[in-house]
């Protein structure tokens, strides 16, 4: 009670004062307000005097003419603002516009454009809407709501051309790594190579491949060893009992077992083709030898843990049998000794590859001359050799050879060809490149009246002099120039399938015209490589077009001569940048300039 009556004893005492004091309060109220009223009235007469000094006399009432004069003015302006609707202003030098008052005129007749946050009726549908950044513009220059933003949209999209879409980073790269391959695709691809890619995609998911034939197991095989997924569980699908042939193009993810498990699941397999075998060992040359896997064709690349009495107990249990034996890439075993235990195991070889057993030289060589069977012969021989060896060979079984293909021996010189001339007769395919001893007479010697039918292959790149003291070569030329290469294409141009010239710097470009000059024709040159023949140009390659009707793929490294070149549909030249830009129709292309 004490409390409250103490609170009412306060507000009673605050009204008297306020009571007290309020008529005070507004008396100064109104003294502050007149006395700023008679201020701003002193102000604005003073202005009024000064401005008055300042105006002539005359000019202080508006007369009838000058009002006249002044609305006829306001009427042109707006006619001009009228007619410039619209129109794209001109600027001077500096990028102003020409005419600075026009500009500002407009700009007061100009509704300002509603700032984000600000509200705004749609031009099309008359929706208030909240403008935001993204706001778009209609057709008379207003501002669309969100849905006539996204009609406009789709509507201008319907009307704008389609743009061709650039090709992926991925399908360029397969484009380029089939044409490394001459595949040049014309149209779809066909339903099988679809199936078949599909397969490769999914190989993860294939539990079996069923009965493919086996042209299909190889293509699967040779795509899924070029993405490296052939694992021992992939290995699987390619094993059956009933298959007598086992190719896997890169083994370099099996292990020794996943070896011997190929031969016990096909313990019939009569042709095998494992590349880069790194994890062969001996212990699956015994299981073959222990289970008489009858093999027939072998082809062994990198198998450098097998060593020389592993190769000795194979070629002697298994040697009769073999009828075809590639190897390669073998750095550690196969020495002369073992080599010479090949030779004298395996009388009835009929086709040999060697290539890269760095462990070879002259015995080994000399020792081939005993194989009277052998019909196809490739050679490669990285440690040196010498010439009369292999002339030697040459004279024992060439006249049997039905193909000869000698790479990278540097001691063969026109000797050797001239044994090649008198010996081999009955020759499809003849190789011999890298080489600088053997000359251009040599190469015009051996075509010219040659007891040999036209051959089908050439390959003789790289045979050219290597002093690069002298750029255009020797006085006589080394290696093959412009009469050994007309003599190559007089004596096999009828029947040549595939040449290769690639880095042969010493033939004329005048040879190159006489040869490809659209007359003579070579119907059956499907693949030519002329790679690194700087003196090649467009009308060379456009003679080879015309000259070669059934030409597929053209390889052209380092022909910088060669450019805005119309390519053939179906046609894949290959290191000419840009080139299959410029594919043409078949019937389109114009050569009447070359005849």
């Amino acid at each position: 009670m004490v409390d409250d009556t103490d609170r009412r004893i306060g507000l009673d005492v605050g009204l008297q004062i306020i009571e007290s004091e309020a008529p005070q309060i507004s008396a100064d109220y109104e003294r502050r307000r007149r006395e700023a009223q008679e201020a701003a009235e002193r102000e604005g007469a003073a202005n009024a005097a000064e401005v008055a000094e300042d105006e002539p006399q005359e000019e202080r009432v508006e007369t009838a003419a000058q009002k006249k004069k002044r609305k006829r003015q306001q009427e042109q302006t707006l006619a001009k603002i009228k007619k410039g609707k619209g129109k794209k202003w001109k600027k001077n030098e500096d990028g102003e516009p020409e005419d600075e008052d026009d500009d500002a005129t407009w700009d007061m007749y100009t509704k300002k454009t509603p700032l984000p946050g600000q509200l705004e009726n749609c031009e099309l549908c008359d929706k208030r809407f909240t403008v935001t950044p993204y706001s778009k513009t209609g057709p008379d220059g207003g501002l669309l709501c969100t849905k006539c933003s996204k009609e406009q949209e789709t509507a201008r999209k319907k009307e704008a051309k389609p743009k061709k879409q650039p090709p992926s980073r991925d399908k360029r790269r397969q484009t380029q790594s089939n044409l490394l391959d001459g595949i040049v695709l014309d149209g779809a691809k066909s339903l099988e190579q679809m199936c078949i890619e599909k397969v490769a995609d999914n190989i993860r998911d294939v539990e079996e491949f069923g009965d493919l034939p086996k042209s299909l197991l190889n293509r699967l095989s040779q795509i899924l060893s070029k993405r490296r997924v052939i694992t021992s569980r992939t290995l699987d699908l390619f094993l059956r009992p009933d298959y007598d042939t086992i190719d896997v193009y890169d083994c370099g993810k099996l292990e020794t077992d996943d070896y011997i498990k190929m031969f016990a699941v096909v313990p019939k397999a009569q042709n095998v083709n494992l590349r880069n075998a790194g994890q062969l060992k001996d212990e699956v040359i015994d299981y073959i030898v222990e289970r008489h896997v009858p093999l027939k064709n072998l082809q062994l690349e990198a198998a450098n843990l097998v060593t020389n009495d592993g190769w000795t107990k194979f070629f002697s249990d298994r040697g009769q049998h073999l009828e075809f034996l590639k190897l390669t890439w073998l750095d550690y075993s196969m020495d002369d000794e073992t080599f010479l235990h090949l030779i004298s195991n395996c009388p009835n070889l009929k086709r040999l590859k060697v290539k890269k057993c760095f462990r070879l030289t002259d015995p080994s060589l000399s020792a081939i001359s005993n194989l009277h069977n052998l019909e196809h012969l490739s050679l490669r021989f990285p440690a040196p050799t010498t010439s009369p060896p292999l002339r030697d060979l040459i004279t024992s079984i060439g006249a049997n050879l039905r193909t000869l293909s000698l790479e990278s021996f540097e001691e063969a010189d026109d000797e050797v060809l001239s044994t090649i001339h008198n010996t081999c007769t009955q020759l499809s395919k003849f190789r011999l490149c890298e080489n600088d001893l053997c000359t251009d007479a040599g190469f015009v010697s051996l075509f010219n009246n040659w007891n040999n039918p036209a051959l089908s292959f050439i390959d003789l790149s790289s045979n050219r002099s290597i002093d690069y003291t002298q750029p255009d070569g020797p006085e006589d030329p080394t290696g093959l120039a412009s009469a050994g290469f007309e003599a190559l294409m007089a004596h096999s141009g009828s029947r040549l399938e595939r040449l290769d010239i690639a880095s042969c710097r010493h033939i004329e470009y005048d040879a190159y015209s006489r040869v490809f000059d659209g007359k003579k024709e070579y119907p059956f040159l499907r693949d030519i490589n002329i790679s690194f023949l700087t003196r090649i140009d467009t009308t060379i390659i456009a003679g080879i077009f015309r000259s070669c009707p059934a030409v597929k793929k053209v390889t052209a490294f380092g022909c910088f001569n060669v450019v805005d070149v119309k390519v053939p549909k179906g046609v894949a030249l290959i290191g000419v940048p840009n080139a299959q830009d410029s594919i043409v129709q078949e019937g389109e292309m114009e050569m009447d300039w070359m005849i």
